[in-house]
């Protein structure tokens, strides 16, 4: 029976539980052993030489989101048998402290990504840019898009009788996004007086020229959230950090059946085919012309988010990815 080690800084961080957590019940049935295991940020060293019996103990250890050092790499392969670097953000830069400045970059940071994709023997990215970046370092790299279980969602059953209801779903660093947005929103609201701009999070934005449907997330009613709604969005800056993000959030709406408006940065342009399941808007016109579009039209609404559905089940099938996550772990496993 082989064994495994799923390695994250927090084990309810959204990205372990959407790349990590998932896997779980996809080893355990394919006959392995697998552990998920808390690594502390701090404590550099240490924190590797105490888990050395867990990491002597697995066939692949697979370390989400984490760079070390080049010296605590070294100690962490000479405790290790196969290691796996898996990535969905840009971590090789810090995201910029506002929006317009650049991504924030380091020598420091940029050391501890190289080192961590040399001495590891795949780097396991969630997309091209990310991929792109690993290659120049990394033995070997392979991409594995972070995915979805599209039957866990329904389609939306916001019909045009109801107030026109735009959602946004994310983390509460990320809440800056929508303010890229806002003036378009801001005149949106002027012509359509019912319009919602409904947010799921655990913090809100106070704007007093859009209405805010304030839902509090949980992984339990995140998917009822979004079947009531009619447009799914997703703005974004142009720099290093957003290029390298997954794009998660358009397949939650896709997977709900939602027309998708997104900024075409990143896995952005990949998740949204223009046209097909949603539109790319660059600047603060496009959005307000799509928007508006999508709001006006029920028949392109359910055209576009039919085909934001298929694309889901096509390209970002979750039990696809468990299968070629499993296939890499069996593959240095066996090696």
């Amino acid at each position: 029976m082989p064994n495994a080690v799923l390695l994250g800084y927090d084990l309810n961080q959204p990205s372990f539980r959407h790349r990590m957590q998932t896997l779980v019940g996809t080893l355990d049935s394919a006959g392995w052993d697998v552990r998920t295991e808390r690594f502390p940020s701090g404590r550099y060293g240490l924190r590797t030489w105490e888990r050395r019996r867990l990491l002597q103990w697995a066939d692949v250890a697979v370390l989400h989101q984490i760079k070390l050092s080049a010296l605590e790499v070294r100690l962490f392969a000479s405790l290790s048998r196969r290691r796996v670097f898996d990535l969905d953000d840009a971590i090789y830069v810090r995201k910029p402290r506002r929006l317009g400045e650049v991504a924030d970059d380091s020598v420091w940071r940029r050391r501890k990504f190289i080192a961590t994709c040399r001495w590891v023997n795949v780097v396991a990215a969630g997309n091209e840019v990310l991929a792109g970046a690993a290659r120049a370092c990394a033995r070997d790299t392979v991409i594995l898009p972070t995915s979805i279980e599209a039957s866990d969602y329904r389609a939306t059953t916001a019909t045009q009788a109801d107030a026109p209801t735009i959602a946004w779903i994310g983390s509460p660093e990320n809440l800056v996004y929508l303010e890229m947005i806002r003036p378009a929103l801001a005149r949106l609201a002027m012509r359509h007086p019912t319009l919602k701009l409904r947010v799921i999070c655990s913090r809100f934005p106070r704007w007093p020229e859009v209405r805010i449907e304030e839902v509090a997330w949980s992984s339990a009613t995140e998917a009822a959230a979004l079947a009531t709604a009619h447009i799914g969005v997703m703005p974004l800056s142009d720099d290093e950090w957003a290029r390298g993000k997954c794009a998660f959030k358009l397949l939650q709406y896709m997977a709900a059946s939602l027309p998708c408006v997104a900024s075409p940065v990143g896995a952005n342009t990949e998740a949204v085919i223009e046209g097909v399941s949603g539109f790319h808007a660059k600047h603060l016109g496009d959005w307000e012309r799509a928007l508006e579009l999508l709001i006006n039209s029920p028949e392109l609404r359910s055209r576009l988010g039919a085909g934001g559905r298929a694309h889901v089940e096509d390209r970002y099938s979750l039990r696809a990815y468990q299968r070629r996550y499993l296939d890499l772990l069996a593959r240095l496993a066996a090696a």
